[in-house]
């Protein structure tokens, strides 16, 4: 699962392989992958603890309200989790650095949307709950039509508060003539933007992609960076999480 604070430091141990995970460890992850392929909220959610935290903001209530919005929206949604490494820490708690993907379909009556998403993040986990949560890496793409352009997306991870980057997206095909259309976009990453829907004005995109120059916000913060770039045969819009830090 991700939807993500702070790292804790205090840690006994060195960081150990994921294959020799203790064996609660591996269960918690096995039995929520499951519980989240089968969008079953209520076992979803008794993996977290009522007092969960988040660096984005989400809490107990308010992740419980997203994952049964975007379920709505993708009642298909399919969960791959990765345990990347785990540290123990106080008794009976890890911290662990999990990959998730995520994959399904929404249809609506003129087209169907495709979703992909890979995230990493790292939680704590006490007393075989999840009690907080920081995404490290997030990747999501949103699809639609017969050819969804391919594009390739360079953006940096991490950035210093106030520094300057470039947020560059690709299409791989040749124009050939067609039109492209497309804009960036940047939000933040809270609980209160997470379904928010967003006004756009795409402009004709001449030289085959997007190339954007930007500025880091001058606190720390989490970003979403996002490409939407249309063609006559299809759409796709790409989302990278960038951390201010």
């Amino acid at each position: 699962m991700a939807l993500s604070n702070p790292p804790h430091p205090s840690v006994a141990s060195p960081t150990t392989v994921a294959q020799a995970a203790p064996a609660e460890v591996q269960r918690l992850l096995t039995e929520l992958e499951a519980a989240a392929s089968d969008r079953n909220l209520d076992a979803v959610m008794a993996f977290y603890s009522q007092s969960f935290t988040s660096d984005t903001g989400f809490d107990y209530a308010q992740l419980r309200q997203t994952l049964e919005t975007l379920w709505q929206q993708y009642p298909d949604l399919t969960y791959e989790i990765e345990l990347l490494s785990w540290q123990a820490a106080d008794p009976g708690s890890y911290i662990v650095e999990t990959r998730t993907q995520i994959a399904g379909q929404q249809t609506r009556s003129d087209r169907t949307l495709t979703l992909s998403a890979d995230i990493t993040s790292r939680q704590r986990l006490e007393a075989g709950q999840i009690v907080s949560q920081v995404t490290l890496s997030e990747t999501s793409r949103l699809t639609s039509g017969d050819r969804p352009p391919t594009v390739q997306v360079r953006l940096p991870q991490t950035l210093s508060p106030g520094e300057s980057y470039s947020f560059d997206t690709i299409v791989i095909e040749p124009l050939e003539g067609r039109t492209l259309m497309g804009v960036a976009v940047e939000e933040g990453v809270t609980a209160e933007d997470f379904f928010e829907p967003r006004p756009v004005v795409l402009g004709i995109l001449s030289s085959g992609g997007l190339y954007k120059v930007g500025t880091a916000p001058e606190e720390p913060d989490n970003r979403w960076v996002s490409s939407v770039v249309i063609r006559e045969d299809g759409m796709v819009v790409e989302t990278r999480r960038l951390r201010v830090e």
